[in-house]
């Protein structure tokens, strides 16, 4: 990895981009009560937290899908899937903000770059529904000039397109936009699109290291990356 942050190189950024869940805001507490919710509608047994910080990161449908199989792969009745992805929908729209958190050092990180006149974008897989009542609850909304949700375009990451469509929207080359995330899924998306990538190591990643995946760099807090 380079030895220097992106903000320091030649190159440097024109536009950053951001997940949201496990990058800006810890919201596995209250994703964790609405699977909870869900299941015990079902009169199935609740996951829990600690399971539940492992299976975010590919928008609600794929961790209801896991909260159902308990994590594994295996096929889920078409009707059942869906009957528990709305029954999660409600239980979570209900209350998204309820023990969720700012990451230390997410507002002084943002703080810094609206400073510097940078664009910034907000890219997660989360139901775009969600986004302005989360950013509003946390006073994060005067940062973003784009939000982008898992429904709001064809694909969602790891495919590269939120990305390049965030970097049409900026006017930058996708070559200067930054990625900052916490999975896999965001490194490959930024991978496929062209944009150097950020991780931070203390996101979900699905229980894995964030750095096996190879990001360019890897920091324990954003303002590290200055």
């Amino acid at each position: 990895m380079p030895a220097r942050g992106p903000f320091a190189v030649d190159q440097a950024p024109q536009a950053v981009l951001f997940d949201l869940d496990g990058t800006l805001i810890d919201s596995a507490p209250s994703l964790a009560r609405a699977v909870d919710v869900m299941l015990g509608q079902l009169q199935r047994p609740a996951a829990g937290e600690a399971r539940v910080r492992d299976w975010v990161g590919n928008g609600a449908r794929v961790l209801v899908h896991r909260a159902l199989t308990e994590g594994s792969e295996a096929d889920v009745d078409p009707a059942l899937l869906e009957r528990a992805h709305g029954l999660f929908l409600q239980a979570y729209g209900e209350a998204p903000e309820a023990g969720t958190l700012v990451y230390p050092g997410v507002r002084r990180f943002l703080d810094a770059l609206r400073r510097r006149g940078l664009p910034l974008g907000l890219i997660t897989n989360k139901p775009a529904a969600f986004i302005p009542p989360l950013l509003k609850s946390f006073e994060l909304e005067v940062f973003f000039a784009l939000t982008l949700g898992g429904d709001s375009l064809a694909e969602k990451k790891p495919h590269p397109a939120p990305l390049l469509h965030a970097a049409r929207h900026f006017g930058v080359a996708p070559g200067r936009c930054l990625m900052v995330g916490d999975s896999r899924h965001d490194i490959e998306a930024a991978r496929r699109a062209g944009c150097p990538v950020a991780a931070v190591s203390y996101g979900y990643n699905h229980g894995e290291p964030v750095g096996d995946a190879a990001p360019d760099w890897v920091v324990d807090s954003l303002p590290e990356l200055l």
